[in-house]
């Protein structure tokens, strides 16, 4: 064989290859993921009783804990439509056209901070990083209670976004650090549902505020303290709790960290890598899946409005403030039971991902339909309508999931999920513009754009599907690629001598696409 020029492009200036075999020289550390030093030079198979104890404890340690935050990050984003009906708008003298801008802020401070936070999650500790994220915006959430008019709500709503903006990507890359591909649909569903356990908890919470009398200070206010308090306890549980990565968790023995490793090998995509490749950014941003997954996201989020507008919605109505803050908590249950079964089929019905997601937009499409020609009068229908909008959450989640099993290489990832969570900040940034006053009570206008963003988004799905599905053919049509099997890292033993070592494809950070062996799962 001749040597590396005449190669597909490898990782490394540094590697070359001899005639016989495609050994590497050198290969700097910081060129490979962060588990290559850890499990070089193991190519044993692990005990599956082992790897099945230590993923249970990786849960009994993480979820609760991504949940939890999950949890808190969604109430604390949904505390202006809760404070809507709670007196915030009267007492700040904000117009219709401020209230959406107050939503707005939020993503446009969430899109402009999106890929910075992506950059600084790979460059720092993860849980470090999301720690002091959360303790920010926690102070912020407790200082709109001092807001007195529009202007000091947009500059705390503009932190709370720009600081909200590195928790899902957070969560995409410590989840395809610690689970495999087939693991991943079950616990992106698990933490995404607790979005659900936020509107209904969130809900309660107003309840009991609206039963507080204290003079000077208002329902809106204390929702505002009560949540932000709880989001600062959540801080320094991540703190001193949180794994950064498999790596240097906390909880696993030296043994359980290799066997956690070894696990995900199969994902072919490694767990971090602290040095930002270039090329890798170039790839992800020139890859048309990256593309049609932000077109997915932006508009499977104006939607996401309804966030800001539902209390206000279900109040037209004819229900009262009380009815309508316990009537929300509707919206929580379905959000859970349908993420629920959405990933759970997912999980069992292999390759399934594109046809349960567009299946379950199929309710909201149905919703959006019955809303603009339900007569006015039939209140109860047009509620039982806007609750059916909220079945197809469960296509985000699984293109969240998605998304992450499909890309590999781990700037190529963070590049990916920032252009993803950037478009989802679009769809979420415009949308709340298209509640204009002219448009009450009925809002055909937006009602009818939500509608087209679903039928678009289940197609989407299907045109993923089917890109992925054919690149998988073509690659199964080619001749093995050995390019990477015999790849040597250097690294320091026992002895503090410098010792070459064979490292697994797996874990060399290459991208989708310069692993042929990657398939794409379906």
């Amino acid at each position: 064989m001749s040597d590396i020029d005449e190669k597909k492009s490898t990782p490394s200036d540094q590697v070359s290859f001899s005639n016989e075999v495609h050994r590497v020289e050198v290969f700097k550390a910081k060129e490979v993921d962060a588990a290559a030093v850890l499990v070089a030079g193991d190519f044993g198979e692990f005990d599956p009783a082992k790897a099945l104890r230590i993923r249970k404890k990786i849960d009994r340690h993480i979820l609760p804990l991504m949940c939890i935050l999950y949890w808190i990050q969604f109430m604390d984003k949904t505390t202006l439509g809760s404070s809507a009906i709670l007196g915030i708008r009267e007492a700040t003298h904000l117009t219709t056209n401020q209230y959406n801008w107050l939503g707005t802020i939020f993503y446009l401070a969430y899109l402009v901070f999106e890929y910075p936070q992506n950059l600084c999650l790979q460059r720092f500790p993860v849980g470090k990083w999301m720690s002091i994220n959360i303790f920010i915006w926690g102070v912020a959430l407790c200082s709109h209670a001092a807001c007195k008019n529009f202007a000091g709500l947009f500059v705390v709503r503009t932190i709370l976004g720009a600081c909200e903006g590195s928790i899902t990507a957070g969560f995409m890359i410590v989840t395809s650090m610690f689970y495999t591909r087939q693991e991943h649909t079950l616990r992106v569903g698990y933490w995404f549902l607790m979005n659900g356990t936020a509107q209904i908890i969130s809900g309660f919470i107003s309840f009991g505020t609206l039963h507080i009398e204290t003079s000077g200070f208002e329902p809106w206010q204390w929702l505002m303290i009560i949540t932000g308090i709880l989001t600062l306890f959540c801080a320094l549980a991540f703190w001193f709790l949180f794994p950064d990565s498999p790596t240097n968790a906390w909880f696993l023995t030296l043994e359980e960290k290799a066997i956690a490793v070894q696990r995900i090998k199969e994902n072919q995509t490694g767990i971090e890598n602290k040095h930002f490749k270039k090329e890798q950014m170039i790839e992800a941003l020139l890859d048309p899946k990256t593309w049609l997954f932000a077109l997915f996201s932006a508009l499977d989020n104006v939607p996401n409005s309804l966030t800001n507008q539902r209390q206000i919605i279900v109040s037209s109505f004819g229900f009262t403030n009380l009815q309508t803050t316990l009537l929300t908590c509707v919206d929580g249950v379905i959000e859970i039971v349908t993420i629920w079964t959405g990933v759970t089929l997912c999980a069992r019905i292999p390759n399934s991902r594109a046809y349960i997601g567009a299946i379950y937009l199929v309710p909201n499409i149905l919703g959006t339909i019955l809303i603009n020609l339900l007569p006015w009068e039939n209140k109860v229908g047009l509620l039982f309508s806007q609750w059916l909008t909220g079945v197809g959450t469960t296509g985000f989640v699984l293109a969240l999931s998605w998304v992450s099993t499909v890309t590999a290489g781990h700037t190529k990832k963070i590049t990916v999920n920032a252009v993803m969570l950037c478009a989802y900040c679009i769809g979420n940034a415009s949308a709340p513009f298209m509640w204009q006053a002219k448009y009450r009570p009925r809002n055909h206008v937006p009602w009818i754009i939500i509608g087209v963003c679903y039928v678009a988004c289940a197609l989407i799905l299907l045109l993923i599907r089917l890109l992925l599905s054919r690149e998988n053919k073509r690659r199964d049509a080619e001749p093995a690629d050995d390019t990477y099997d015999d790849v040597w890292v250097e690294r320091v033993n026992k002895d503090g001598k410098v010792e070459k070592v064979k490292v697994d494809k797996a874990f060399l950070d290459l991208t989708d696409k310069q692993n042929r062996d990657f398939r794409y799962v379906l």
